[in-house]
């Protein structure tokens, strides 16, 4: 596959929908599984895209990791910090900090690990030995830098000759200092003079604390006086020279510190390009890792492209609840009377049989949790993210992602909500396509439930004749009959539990929702002659309008059923495809290392190290009988026969 750059794929994706599907969250729980800071800045600036390869090969560079991650483990990010803008600034002075040094050479030694990793899995992975060949090992210029510069940014003696041999005088100045200052507070006629028995620091300069009614008892020079003016302190005339020794001293370290730095912080210009280009890479791998990572800790899976635009998930389950009951569960890990919150998963589809679904019900939240499940999932599949479904589940490429939802009013504009959530829709009609995803919560909701209705079926018959694929909800009944009549729409409904009086959040496609609330009016105690009156208040159309729909309702569960019959056995052919794939990767795997094991072995001649596996220690060869698949081994003070397939390189122990 091509090259793709993904700047030029990217959407420009609506900020308003992005909000209120709470997307800021999915990029902070990946940035959460990231490995360094790279992979974090990443994470948490992914936007989709809408270029189907791109997609595709994220997905599969995702799904490879995940499948090679339990025999050969996630590419090792230790010691790698975000040191572009430090690089980027090599180029111009003044030169880099220590500190700065010392990061950017832990970073470059990180390299040698990632590239031993990179190159270990490149049979097993051909999309992510892409990335490897912009992965260079400049670890060289880290253990350089290392050499003059330690872990915690302090330029080392032997940096170079000249330091080492400026700072060893510097130590002899300041020993002899110390003796001058050792005699003199020996001295008993001199520490009666002083304010206390102990010398300090002006400037760098070692002084004594001389009481001020004996100024001129100790000879030298006085530097300042306490604010009192009880003492002054005085640099005794012997340690004046010395001091004066040490300062140059200091000045002569300070200069070769600072060009010792500046050939280190020319080494880094120099190298600025590969080192930026393999930050970039590094910084995708370790994006790739968390987004694998995620995937095995949420049972999430690498979804199918569909050419066309059809969204057909099964089990699907809302991943913000999933991490947030995730969190609950672990944070009640140890409490046995804690029942953990499940999310009940949903098989959705879209753009198949229908391209506007009309989910009716009660507003009890159960279809909020449906469109912005749909939402997150078209979101997290673009930006190449495992979403929590079953494996098989078909995901499209979306141009533009809409929805209206929540509470819009504008004060500023004096707007009703009615008026605010339908100025967003017609905004959004404006801007949607063939391509689109559309998503709005109540649609009709906040004005006559007549007119709310009317206003709704000319909403949906525009995004049909858009060819948008868009999932409505809403609880006028009215709207239930727009599907019956209407070509490419469909009705679901969330069940609702009449006896808990709570949505089960289960979606049935083909099946409008019922309001329930004469059935919960009974629930609540309403009296039986009110519940038959209400009853009877029900107008003849919705009396009708649901015996049409109890007649057709049988036959479309039948239909629900073997279509999801038949998902099943799509779902168990492609886990079997995918365990047969695996397999067939590790049976490749280890025909490699044996054939590689094999190479090695014939290529052993006398006094070849190699490991001794049963003695777990290294030991040198004496001579190899492949015809008896034996070698003699020199182990220390003996020779020893062992096995061949007991012995092996050094570097596999």
């Amino acid at each position: 596959m091509p090259h793709i750059d993904p700047r030029s794929t990217l959407l420009s994706m609506d900020e308003g929908t992005l909000r209120k599907l709470e997307f800021e969250s999915i990029r902070e729980v990946i940035a959460g599984y990231c490995g360094c800071a790279l992979g974090k800045r990443l994470a948490l600036s992914m936007e989709p895209a809408h270029n189907a390869d791109l997609i595709r090969q994220w997905l599969a560079q995702v799904d490879e990791l995940i499948r090679i991650a339990p025999d050969h483990d996630y590419p090792p990010m230790g010691g790698v910090h975000d040191i572009r803008d430090a690089v980027t600034q090599s180029a111009v002075p003044p030169p880099l900090e220590p500190l700065e040094l010392a990061r950017i050479a832990e970073t470059l030694r990180a390299t040698a690990p990632l590239r031993t990793w990179l190159m270990r899995v490149s049979t097993v992975t051909p999309t992510l030995t892409k990335l490897a060949e912009r992965v260079d090992d400049l670890s060289p210029i880290g253990v350089t830098i290392g050499e003059s510069i330690d872990g915690r940014g302090e330029v080392l003696d032997h940096a170079s000759a000249k330091l080492n041999s400026i700072r060893r005088s510097i130590d002899s100045a300041q020993a002899n200092v110390k003796v001058v200052f050792d005699r003199l507070l020996r001295s008993q006629s001199h520490t009666k003079l002083l304010q206390y028995s102990g010398a300090t620091f002006h400037n760098d300069r070692m002084v004594l604390p001389l009481k001020a009614e004996y100024r001129g008892r100790i000879a030298g020079i006085i530097h300042r006086s306490s604010d009192s003016g009880s003492t002054l302190f005085v640099e005794p005339a012997e340690s004046v020279q010395l001091n004066n020794t040490i300062i140059r001293l200091r000045d002569d370290e300070i200069k070769e510190v600072t060009e010792i730095l500046r050939q280190l912080t020319r080494r880094i210009s120099a190298n600025g390009n590969a080192i930026l280009a393999t930050l970039r890479a590094m910084g995708v791998l370790d994006l790739i890792a968390a987004k694998a990572r995620y995937a095995k800790k949420r049972k999430c899976i690498c979804p199918l492209i569909d050419e066309g635009c059809v969204l057909d998930v099964q089990q699907a389950r809302h991943p913000l609840l999933v991490e947030l009951f995730a969190n609950e569960a672990e944070a009640k890990a140890g409490d046995p009377e804690s029942s953990p919150r499940v999310v009940v998963p949903s098989d959705i589809r879209l753009g198949d049989d229908f391209d506007v679904l009309v989910v009716t019900g009660p507003n009890t939240g159960g279809k909020t949790v449906i469109i912005k499940t749909v939402g997150l999932l078209a979101l997290m599949t673009q930006c190449g993210v495992p979403i929590p479904a079953a494996a098989g589940s078909r995901m499209p490429v979306y141009k533009s992602v809409f929805i209206d939802i929540g509470d819009e009013q504008s004060l500023q504009q004096s707007l009703s909500t009615f008026s605010s959530h339908l100025s967003n829709q017609l905004r959004i009609l404006q801007r949607s396509g063939s391509r689109s995803l559309v998503l709005i919560d109540e649609l009709g909701a906040g004005t006559d439930p007549d007119e709310g209705a009317a206003i709704g079926h000319a909403v949906i018959g525009e995004l049909l004749r858009l060819g948008t694929k868009a999932i409505v909800t809403t609880h006028l009944s009215a709207l239930k009959a727009v599907p019956f009549s209407t070509e490419r729409a469909d009705n679901a409904c969330v069940d609702f539990d009449t006896e808990s009086m709570a949505p089960t959040y289960v979606l049935h496609i083909g099946e409008p929702g019922t309001s329930n609330a004469i059935v919960i009016a009974e629930r609540l105690g309403m009296p039986m002659r009110l519940v038959k009156q209400a009853t009877e208040y029900l107008s003849s159309t919705s009396r009708a309008l649901d015996q049409a729909i109890k007649g057709t309702l049988k036959s479309r569960r039948q239909a629900e059923q073997a279509r999801r019959d038949a998902r099943e056995v799509s779902r168990e052919a492609e886990d079997l495809r995918r365990a047969a794939e695996a397999e067939g990767a590790a049976l490749r795997q280890q025909q490699q290392a044996f054939d590689q094991w094999t190479a090695w072995v014939n290529a052993l001649a006398p006094k070849d190290e190699v490991y001794i596996k049963p003695l777990d220690r290294k030991g040198k060869v004496v001579r190899v009988q492949l015809h008896k698949q034996m070698a003699l081994v020199s182990a220390g003070a003996m020779d020893i026969e062992v096995p061949l397939r007991d012995i092996a390189p050094v570097g596999d122990k």
